[in-house]
């Protein structure tokens, strides 16, 4: 992915998922999704990572992510389990028990760690672009309309 040092808010409609996909970037890497109904005034159309975000919505072929930059700004245990779902392949999914599973020092047993997966899914920054809705039985930061759109995008 070529390195964007420019800082801002990118959006674009999207006609599939009935509203926007809007992206906010600083130093060459995203810091948010979402997937506003109106966009941002000041937000720009043209940015690599809004066009791989449309190839994906597209759905014609699986498009992955993995170079796409992302500054997660979260607590270093919420980091942890985000990082381990940006690492489930596209069409593939996991539970709540399992993410924990693959997650370093949480215990799948352990109520609070399972509370930690949750919460971290829950207060994902970049929904999508760490694929929250590949993690079946658990929360995602995307609206709910959405997130069964980009399952539906996966065959999930």
């Amino acid at each position: 992915m070529e390195d964007v040092t420019d800082a801002g808010i990118y959006t674009r409609e999207s006609s599939y998922l009935g509203r926007y996909v809007q992206l906010g970037a600083a130093s060459g890497r995203v810091i948010s999704v979402s997937f506003p109904e109106l966009p941002d005034e000041d937000a720009e159309e043209d940015h690599p990572a809004l066009d791989r975000i449309f190839e994906y919505l597209d759905g014609i072929e699986p498009v992955s992510f993995d170079d796409v930059q992302v500054a997660l700004t979260v607590p270093t245990d919420q980091r942890a389990v985000l990082e381990q779902v940006r690492g489930v392949p596209y069409g593939d999914q996991v539970d709540v028990e399992t993410l924990a599973r693959m997650t370093p020092d949480l215990d799948p047993e352990d109520d609070d760690d399972v509370i930690l997966v949750r919460t971290a899914l829950d207060e994902n920054p970049a929904p999508l672009l760490i694929p929250d809705h590949r993690v079946r039985d658990g929360p995602s930061a995307a609206p709910p309309a959405v997130e069964q759109k980009l399952r539906s995008i996966e065959e999930l």
